[in-house]
């Protein structure tokens, strides 16, 4: 096995000097393709590209724990073994038990230097946007500008928002107006705002956020919807569930949404949250992912987790994520659904190092 890992490493390597910025791969952008001639958007000859992705590729991991000491271990662990970002899922409700996420990032972030805090998907419809827009600034301050939101709407579990007073078929315009919103209430002084969903102000929040403009936001979902709200409204999207293929139209879908919105080029960050179980075995691992997936999301889940989960060796992770990276994907958000403690020093060993440069 170390054979093949080291072996696979060197294939990317040359994939990596192949995707320098050469005149060549300035070309292939413009007609609308990666450093390995793969197509990442509709191409317009007439035009440039409005999403410019990231050159490197980046790897983070869920944050794991039962308990106050495991999850500061494990926040601890992540930034030590060289992981780029650190993340948590959000509800107000679910199937099994899910901490508040901004809360658990705040307390990761106490315990961490340089690793990036996100959240994928933090439910933003089931929110006031004023109170994200304090809480979110207020995290970023302290945590020296580490905060990336990932936004969605939900909606597979009911109860949480009727819990809230919040019609489940409001989800996806509350979270369009609470976007830009959200921008406002961060650079702005006086914010006033009379909508559909909210009316308010003037009002100041205050402090604002360490980061010049906020958090990056990253919309996350799978419908067209989310697309197009990717599209006009974010700085990057991360997938759930989703195929490569499926991930490339995707893409596609959000350039295009981006330029009928008439945003100009800019840089566009795109990343795929995968769940995942190392195993010497495949049928090992895929039958620990739906066992365990099928437990958090009340349903079966063999089909999905063949289909949408990293499964088996460390080589067999880097074959997926290589195709992942040729859709377009460049961050990584692992979630393990085996031991957070082995899984993470087992991909800081094996995988990490490999991907570096991937791109």
């Amino acid at each position: 096995e170390a054979g093949q890992i080291r072996a696979f490493r060197e294939v990317l390597a040359q994939q990596a000097v192949r995707g320098t910025y050469t005149s060549e791969n300035r070309r292939r952008r413009r007609r609308g393709r990666d450093h390995a001639g793969v197509r990442i958007a509709a191409a317009h000859p007439q035009e440039e590209q409005a999403l410019e992705l990231e050159h490197d590729v980046r790897c983070g991991i869920t944050l794991a724990g039962s308990g106050r000491d495991s999850v500061l271990a494990n926040a601890r662990q992540a930034e030590a073994l060289g992981f780029d970002s650190l993340w948590v899922t959000d509800h107000i409700a679910f199937h099994v038990p899910i901490p508040e996420s901004l809360t658990l990032l705040a307390f990761a972030a106490a315990a961490t230097e340089r690793i990036m805090l996100g959240t994928s998907i933090y439910l933003l419809a089931l929110r006031h946007p004023t109170l994200t827009a304090k809480r979110a600034a207020t995290l970023d301050w302290l945590s020296g500008g580490r905060l990336v939101l990932g936004v969605g709407v939900g909606g597979e579990f009911p109860p949480e928002f009727e819990a809230v007073g919040v019609p489940v078929g409001e989800r996806g315009s509350r979270t369009d107006e609470a976007i830009p919103l959200l921008r406002r209430l961060w650079t702005e002084k006086a914010v006033s705002h009379d909508g559909k969903h909210f009316r308010f102000g003037p009002i100041s929040l205050d402090p604002k956020p360490q980061r010049p403009g906020g958090p990056p936001i990253w919309v996350g979902g799978r419908s067209p919807a989310a697309m197009r709200r990717a599209g006009r409204l974010a700085d990057g999207y991360i997938s759930h569930m989703t195929s490569t293929q499926r991930y490339r139209s995707n893409l596609e879908q959000i350039e295009a949404s981006a330029r009928e919105a008439g945003r100009g080029q800019r840089p566009f960050a795109t990343a795929a949250f995968l769940f995942a179980v190392l195993d010497t075995q495949f049928e090992a691992a895929l039958e620990r992912a739906a066992e365990q997936l099928g437990r958090v999301y009340n349903q079966p889940f063999s089909e999905a987790a063949r289909k949408y989960c990293l499964l088996g060796r460390p080589e067999d992770f880097l074959t997926q994520m290589h195709d992942f990276v040729r859709a377009g994907v460049r961050h990584f958000v692992l979630a393990p659904l085996t031991d957070a403690d082995a899984f993470a020093t087992e991909v800081a060993k094996q995988v990490l190092p490999a991907i570096r440069g991937l791109a």
